[in-house]
């Protein structure tokens, strides 16, 4: 861990950095002295390998809906934050069946109707678009 103290807006912080498998720099390369008053423009150098853009895998895509089946999909996006039931049980209109945070505001999905919880096809900690199925239904 290596400390440092940044200002932002004239508001002085002290901040703890870990170096995680870095190549070897020498430390007049990484850290500027503090007398420095101009940052120079930073080069690139040959060494340092470049950013490599994070590629998330799309879900695979889960099995049809039953025709007739209760469809519960996200009302907003978020973060699944807990599971409330479990599939193969039978529910009621109005039982939670997973907690969806969006905002920093824990939102309750209830069923829409009565039926047997086919299926849930989210996860706690999973991110949801608007539109996204949580849940389906059978009567």
């Amino acid at each position: 861990m290596k400390k440092f103290k940044v200002t932002v807006n004239g508001q002085a912080y002290e901040v703890e950095v870990e170096e995680v498998d870095t190549p070897a720099v020498s430390p007049a390369e990484t850290i500027p002295s503090p007398h420095q008053t101009a940052a120079a423009p930073a080069v690139p150098s040959a060494s340092a390998p470049a950013a490599q853009p994070v590629v998330q895998e799309a879900p695979a895509p889960k099995g049809p809906i039953p025709e007739g089946a209760v469809v519960i999909k996200a009302p907003m996006p978020g973060k699944i934050s807990a599971l409330k039931a479990e599939a193969g049980k039978v529910i009621h209109r109005g039982d939670v069946i997973v907690v969806l945070e969006a905002m920093k505001m824990q939102n309750d999905i209830t069923a829409a109707n009565d039926g047997t919880l086919q299926e849930i096809r989210v996860s706690i900690g999973d991110n949801v678009k608007t539109g996204e199925v949580l849940a389906v239904i059978v009567k």
